[in-house]
């Protein structure tokens, strides 16, 4: 039963990660891709549903949404780079939560996982599809994603938390 809940719970977040994502887009000079608030999901995807749940709900959820957005060429990056993510917030939160530290710790280590391979792991790959200047000037509003995509983890973990069903997920 806690596999099916865990499944159903994993498909939930691919859902909502591809909605965050598609919700609000903020159009980004360079690359034509965008800044939107789905991050936040993405790093929650793994501290709710641990790495391996939380990095294929991430990678699926968000490769999803360029997909119906259009956005052909970045799925399969996308599903590394989210999925990645995901895997790397769900082990940050679990180490930090054995250590005796604080949860927002972990959230916000699940945050700058997603800072650093957001805005390298698309700026590697943007340097092979559109050269050094298009990628360089997507850092910055990739940065921007990624701080918002922390801040707003750290302000939905304690709402989520606070829900049975996710509470009883957490690592």
């Amino acid at each position: 039963m806690k596999n099916t809940k865990k499944l159903v719970l994993a498909a939930l977040f691919a859902a909502l990660a591809c909605a965050a994502t598609m919700s609000i887009r903020i159009p980004t000079p360079g690359t034509g891709g965008y800044i939107h608030p789905g991050d936040a999901i993405v790093i929650l995807s793994g501290i709710f549903l641990g790495p391996v749940y939380g990095g294929l709900a991430a990678g699926i959820g968000s490769a999803m949404s360029d997909l119906l957005g259009g956005y052909f060429l970045y799925v399969p990056i996308t599903f590394i780079i989210k999925g990645a993510v995901g895997f790397l917030a769900g082990k940050a939160f679990h180490f930090v939560k054995t250590k005796g530290i604080p949860a927002w710790a972990g959230v916000a280590a699940g945050g700058i996982a997603d800072i650093v391979l957001v805005v390298f792991g698309y700026g590697i790959c943007e340097i092979v599809l559109y050269g050094t200047a298009a990628a360089l000037g997507s850092m910055i509003p990739n940065l921007a994603q990624g701080i918002g995509g922390l801040v707003l983890a750290l302000l939905l973990y304690p709402v989520l938390s606070a829900v049975p069903d996710f509470a009883c997920m957490e690592l």
